[in-house]
């Protein structure tokens, strides 16, 4: 379903605000001047009612209907309630009718009845404009008991209360008009107030994507002010991003001829000697053959990297035994630990299983074993711990090499960053191990931290929750 555009929803906003709290307390109001016009009424009726019950009972009127001065009054009380005026006595007969109609005949209504047995009554005829309330008559007897005589009933208009509603409403329908156009007015106002800063947000954004401006600014709400900061740094990571993949290609192009240049070097230099020693003929064989072991560590090392970066790249998910890993990892980086005279050292804390992918997990670990290795000393050490809490396995991998000066501390999971770029290519670094490292890391919804004292040595820690719980995309 398509939505309204902003600035419609908040004039619709607006205007029913402004007209539909008018309505409501329009209808609210009419309606509590009927309904307390109406209890007003019965109680002045009642009141009226229950006087000239009492003046008929003392002037004896039921004994004598003829009396000038009661009829007289009865009329008066009729014209003024514009309504009727009835004397019914004790057997139901009525005695006097203002209306003139029902005199003489017997009348069985129900609230007539009631005060009969002493109980006063009111009824609000609402579709005949009328109230009726009936009242009893009441004397003593000798022995002072009360009795009753006879009922009178009242009825008056209340065609007031419909005139007096009708105007009111249209007052109502007035202010109603004016309310309206007020809100209508300021619906306008505010959706423009309220959507301009947005149309502007949208053109600085397009105005950045043409290079026309760097940043978006629009200042006019808090909330206006929080979009452009986070656009801004939103732009200002893809810039980064996009400095990082043109410092990639151009990295990789320069590691990939590098290898490329030295060979062509060797082999210009092989034929240009007539009559090379064989002896110098298999040693630029061999430094040939060592360039393109590197040329070929580059590009495994660039397709392990292109295979993690995919999006949603797979993992095989198994529980593993990683004390049991740990042991087959470093009993294969034994020999290049003895080439290099540097002791490896496995500390288990406690059995622990966790639930990841063996091989990426594996080549995580490897590199930062391999790197403690090959950046050491003759003698120094490498000393990798085994830990686990009821949630995290914790994998510390400790060296006493050279160290990682402090400024480079941030750089170093960057691809093809290198601390000593002399001393990486006599070892055979790429750049690469670190970066590999920290996807695998990242893969499994762990994290990686490093620790380093030029000089010293560095350590890296290594947290992986043992259950891997696959994120939702």
């Amino acid at each position: 379903m398509k939505r309204l555009s902003l600035r419609i929803e908040v004039f619709l906003l607006v205007f029913i605000v402004g007209v539909l709290p008018a309505m409501l307390i329009t209808s609210g109001v009419l309606s509590l001047y009927a309904s307390r016009s109406v209890r007003s009424d019965v109680t002045n009726i009642t009141n009226e009612a229950t006087l000239l019950a009492n003046q008929i009972v003392t002037s004896g009127y039921l004994s004598d209907t003829t009396q000038e001065s009661m009829n007289t009054r009865f009329m008066s009380i009729g014209n003024a309630y514009d309504g009727r005026v009835m004397v019914i006595d004790a057997n139901l007969k009525v005695v006097k009718d203002t209306y003139g109609a029902d005199e003489g005949r017997t009348i069985v209504w129900s609230s007539v009845l009631n005060s009969l047995s002493g109980v006063s009554g009111s009824y609000y005829d609402q579709e005949n404009s009328c109230i009726t309330v009936t009242v009893p008559i009441t004397t003593y007897t000798e022995e002072d008991e009360q009795e009753v005589v006879g009922v009178l009933l009242l009825t008056k208009s209340t065609d007031y209360i419909t005139q007096n509603t009708i105007f009111f409403k249209d007052v109502v329908l007035e202010i109603m008009l004016i309310i309206g156009v007020a809100s209508s007015v300021l619906g306008i106002i505010m959706a423009r107030r309220f959507t301009e800063p947005l149309h502007r947000i949208s053109k600085s954004i397009e105005d950045v994507q043409n290079g026309v401006v760097d940043e978006v600014s629009v200042k006019d709400f808090s909330e206006t002010r929080e979009i452009s900061k986070k656009f801004n740094g939103f732009a200002d990571q893809m810039r980064a991003v996009d400095d990082s993949r043109q410092e990639f290609v151009s990295n990789v192009s320069h590691e990939l001829k590098t290898p490329l240049t030295s060979m062509k070097v060797l082999a210009d230099s092989l034929n240009g000697m007539e009559d090379a020693p064989v002896e110098l003929y298999k040693e630029f064989m061999q430094d040939i053959g060592n360039e393109i072991d590197r040329e070929t560590k580059i590009i495994n090392d660039l397709l392990s990297l292109v295979k993690l970066d995919k999006s949603g790249a797979a993992l095989n998910i198994s529980p593993v035994n990683v004390n049991d890993l740990m042991e087959v990892l470093l009993k294969r980086l034994k020999p290049i630990a003895e080439k290099q005279k540097v002791e490896l050292v496995l500390e288990s804390f406690r059995p622990v299983t966790a639930e990841v992918d063996e091989v990426k997990f594996s080549l995580a670990i490897m590199n930062l074993v391999e790197n403690g290795i090959k950046y050491n000393e003759e003698g120094g050490y490498v000393h990798v711990s085994v830990n686990s809490d009821h949630q995290y396995l914790f994998i510390r991998v400790k060296d006493s090499g050279m160290g990682i000066p402090e400024d480079s501390l941030e750089h170093i999971f960057d691809r093809f960053y290198r601390v000593d770029k002399s001393h990486s290519r006599e070892i055979g670094g790429t750049g690469l191990g670190l970066a590999i490292t920290k996807n695998c890391i990242l893969m499994h919804h762990g994290e990686i931290k490093v620790h380093s004292i030029l000089g010293q040595g560095t350590t890296f820690d290594v947290r992986v929750p043992l259950s891997y719980i696959e994120k939702e995309a």
